[in-house]
């Protein structure tokens, strides 16, 4: 659950260390989701996602339903 699949936060992204770091510490907290670092947009993490039990279909950046 700490790593977004590629199509959602690319490898490539210069601020997807900040990302991630975010994302890591609402994890950490137990916190829904986190303000993302460059657009202050609020991001729901991987863990609340999981918690709904399904796919919403909206390409959240954290979605733990993504697959290859």
């Amino acid at each position: 659950m700490t790593e977004p699949h590629p199509s959602r936060l690319s490898p490539d992204r210069p601020d997807r260390e900040r990302i991630l770091a975010a994302h890591a510490a609402a994890l950490a907290a137990g916190e829904a989701g986190y303000l993302d670092p460059e657009t202050g947009l609020f991001v729901l993490t991987a863990g609340f996602l999981a918690r709904r039990g399904t796919c919403c279909g909206r390409g959240c950046r954290h979605c733990p339903y993504v697959v290859d």
